[in-house]
């Protein structure tokens, strides 16, 4: 392009200088303002129209409001229900005064040094007792003393049944005892139980208790002897146990209220299979 030609032409002329306008991008650029104005306006003249239609929509929707006047005839109109009376209190009786008779302490003197005698008997059954007489009626709640009081006599305690020291105790405040105490019965099992007993039994290795229940005389005589809990794998320790406690010496008797009583005893008596 000349140059005199230059600082006349449009910007979009000088860039297609050389250039096949007829492509189709010429065009489109040197007409793209006056189609981006038509594509605005357009829009916009849509849009106007959109929120008119939609007021008028809106406008014919609304209820419309209609105003009925009705003629107004007070001689149609019924008065209002008169409120119900409001009821009235009657006035509060005066209280009926009760008869009270005055209260006269009792002083020994002779006839003619009384000053204020007491009042009858049969006044005295009908009204209260104050400290000045008082003319009334009969007050319904009062209770007349009674002419004679019976006198109540109070027992003193019951005396407790004297405790039966004959029979067997099983709970006692001391027991009775092997003589020598736990010392001189652990010496005893030693030198007269067969400990074997249990071996023969054919019982494994271990420890093997009887539990055996006696009874303990006042003189400390042994009777009643039982075993009751014996070892399964052991039944001849039972008998073995029995048999040491009924051969053994006199125990001490057990002590109750500081009285020798007959005493239910109970004793274990242990086996052992020592390992081999």
């Amino acid at each position: 392009m000349e140059v005199d030609k230059i600082m006349k032409a449009d910007l979009l002329d000088i860039l297609f200088e050389g250039k096949n306008k007829d492509y189709g991008a010429y065009e489109l650029r040197k007409t793209y303002d006056k189609r981006i104005t038509w594509a605005m306006s357009g829009m916009s003249l849509f849009c106007l129209v959109f929120f008119l239609t939609q007021v008028l929509a809106n406008e014919d929707d609304k209820p419309k409001r209609v105003i009925n006047i009705t003629e107004l005839h007070l001689n149609n109109l019924k008065p209002d229900k008169a409120p119900d009376p409001i009821p009235v209190q009657p006035p509060k009786s005066k209280p009926i005064p009760v008869a009270v008779s005055h209260f006269t302490k009792p002083i020994i003197v002779t006839d003619d040094l009384v000053k204020d005698p007491p009042p009858d008997i049969d006044r005295l059954e009908n009204t209260r007792i104050g400290l000045a007489n008082q003319d009334g009626t009969k007050d319904d709640s009062f209770v007349a003393p009674p002419l004679e009081q019976s006198i109540s006599v109070v027992e003193g305690p019951k005396k407790q049944p004297e405790e039966d020291y004959e029979k067997v105790f099983f709970k006692v405040e001391k027991e009775a005892r092997f003589p020598g105490g736990m010392q001189a019965w652990k010496k005893y099992l030693e030198r007269n139980l067969n400990a074997n007993v249990a071996a023969d039994d054919g019982a494994p290795t271990g420890f093997y208790t009887v539990k055996v229940q006696f009874v303990v005389d006042k003189e400390g005589g042994i009777s009643n002897v039982q075993a009751i809990e014996v070892p399964k794998a052991c039944p001849t320790c039972g008998p073995e146990a029995v048999k040491i406690i009924k051969k053994g010496p006199k125990w001490e008797p057990a002590i109750q209220n500081d009285r020798k009583v007959n005493y239910q005893a109970i004793q274990f008596v242990t086996f052992q299979v020592a390992e081999e």
